[in-house]
Order: structure tokens, then C-alpha cells, then sequence
């Protein structure tokens, strides 16, 4: 079963999903994300950051601002704001692809749109802000709808659920519900399970290998598994290795794989070029057919 939304088109951007997975590229500008937090924390080596990711094969930059790692504090929008909001209006200047903002905030969200940003992606799925919803619905832009239970600071207290499942599938088909009762148009929504947000380990493994029950809401579906911890936990790993090793990168691109080949359209990571060779074989392996050469120039008048 394909997607019901097979392409979304908006502004000057268009996604298309079918015989070509996306890729979206991970910029954190914090100084504690799990995996990089504080490389990228100033604007210059954020946007120097953000331009290689596109010249590795980018369909999308996802700038954030808070870290959602577990246990991780919330910042105020002020703050968020003025971390990412420099680094969107510098980017927005000299990259092409849609940028997108990850953020809960609709405040965040409103500056990082008028500074360039072009798509919105909610981990809390408009459950964390009462505006969210609004901005969503008044800049037209597309939406990431995640599911989470509860929050950062509490996600990975104690999960638990019925069956993950189908429990995560009726919480996204009635979030898709809401939006539309927001006046936010399925055409511009796309889904996230949310891997390692309120999972366990075994949960994560499972949602990848039962990816396909979501494809019963026939929108497009983005998995974000880049170097969780969960990654960690099924190798047999030590908690302190860090996630941009090599064990870690390789098992990453292996979920990567699994994530597709299960029907995932959009896959969220911190390793763009490894990931669009990964992505290219999988795509070339489910269709039958070779991919055309990845290219993609960007400007230098990003200064």
C-alpha cells in the first residue's frame, strides 16, 4: 500500500515519496544533545555544519534547538530562539532544500518560519503547546506529528503499553484527526512512531519490524533511529561508548535499512553520507532499478 500523500508540495519546495527515500539531516545547535551536543553550538560552525550536510545528499534540514534526550531539561523559547533562529536565516540564504524546525514551541516555531524554515517537526505532536496548532494552520507548512510518551525529562521512566504498536497507531490516527480539525490538511502531515521516545529497547525493535501498520494511515512516515541507545543495548554495548562510533554508525545504518525496506519514506539521521549510500541499495533493492547519481550544489553566500 503506498502512501495516500505521495508527494507534498508548498511554497518553492516539493517532496516527493516513492522510488527515492528522503533523507533529513540532523543539526542540533545545543550544548547537550546525546550525540553531538556543544560541536555545533556556535552559529558559524552550525551553518558550515548545515551546508555539508546538504552537499552529502540532504532532502531536508532539521534544526533544533533543545535536546530531547532523556532525562534532558526544557530551555525557555526565548533561548531556543536565539539559537537557531541566526543559523535558519543564514542557511535558509544559501541551501535550496526545505529547512525544518524541531521544536514543541509555537512561538520557536513562528521565528524560525519568518527567519526561513519551512517545515515544522513536533515531537510532541501539537500536544505540547496549545499555539502550535495555529502556526502550523496559518504558515501552510508541513508537520511532523511524533508520538512521545511523556515527555523527555519522564519518557523513559517506565514505558508501557497494551501492544505498541496498534496503542502508537491510534494515538497518530487521532493526532491526524486533531490537525485536520485544526484546519491543517492531511496533504501537509507526515507521521513519526517516535523510536526512542518512551520505548524500551525491545519496543524500538519491534515498532522498526512492524513499521508497515502504519502505512494503514497513507501518509508518509518518518523513523528517526540515528544512534539511540537502544542501538546500544541489543549489541551488548557499555554504556559509555559514544554514539558517533563506529559500532554505533554501522548498527545505525543497518535500522536505516530495516526502517525502509519496512516502508518508512523519510529517514531522520546525524550521518547524511553514509546514509544516502545505504538508502540509494535499499531503494535500487525494493524497486528493481538503479538510482541516478545523488548531486546537489549549494551557494557560499552564506556569510
Amino acid at each position: 500500500m503506498v502512501a495516500e500523500t505521495s508527494m507534498i508540495q508548498w511554497a518553492s519546495h516539493r517532496l516527493v515519496f516513492g522510488s527515492r527515500t528522503c533523507v533529513m539531516g540532523i543539526l542540533n545547535v545545543t550544548p547537550d544533545s546525546f550525540s553531538d551536543g556543544g560541536r555545533y553550538f556556535s552559529v558559524d560552525s552550525a551553518v558550515a555544519k548545515g551546508i555539508q550536510l546538504v552537499r552529502d545528499g540532504a532532502d531536508i534540514l532539521d534544526v533544533g534547538g533543545e535536546s530531547s534526550r532523556p532525562f534532558s531539561d526544557s530551555v525557555s523559547p526565548e533561548e531556543e530562539s536565539q539559537r537557531v533562529a541566526p543559523v535558519i536565516e543564514r542557511l535558509a540564504r544559501s541551501v535550496s532544500i526545505p529547512i525544518s524546525i524541531d521544536t514543541t514551541k509555537a512561538e520557536v516555531a513562528r521565528r524560525a518560519i519568518e527567519a526561513g524554515a519551512s517545515m515544522i517537526n513536533d515531537i510532541s505532536a501539537l500536544q505540547g503547546d496549545p499555539g502550535m496548532a495555529d502556526v502550523v494552520s496559518d504558515c501552510r507548512v508541513p508537520v511532523v506529528l511524533m508520538h512521545m510518551q511523556g515527555t523527555p525529562k519522564t519518557m523513559q521512566t517506565a514505558p508501557r503499553y497494551e501492544n505498541a504498536a496498534l496503542d502508537i497507531r491510534r494515538f497518530l490516527s487521532q493526532t491526524v484527526q486533531f490537525a485536520e480539525s485544526r484546519n491543517i490538511p492531511r496533504s501537509r502531515i507526515i507521521i513519526d512512531p517516535g523510536i526512542g521516545f518512551g520505548k524500551t529497547a525491545e519496543q524500538n525493535l519491534l515498532l522498526i519490524r512492524r513499521l508497515r501498520i502504519f502505512k494503514s494511515l497513507r501518509l508518509p512516515i518518518l523513523v528517526g533511529t540515528s544512534r539511540k541507545s537502544f542501538i546500544r543495548h541489543a549489541l551488548g554495548l557499555a554504556d559509555d561508548i559514544a554514539p558517533s562510533s563506529g559500532p554505533i554508525e554501522t548498527a545505525t545504518q543497518a535500522t536505516v535499512a530495516a526502517a525502509v525496506l519496512n516502508g518508512a519514506h523519510i529517514v531522520r539521521v546525524h550521518d547524511v553520507a553514509t546514509t544516502r549510500i545505504t538508502v540509494r541499495m535499499i531503494d535500487a533493492l525494493k524497486h528493481g532499478c538503479g538510482v541516478e547519481p545523488f548531486t546537489r550544489k549549494v551557494s557560499d553566500r552564506h556569510g
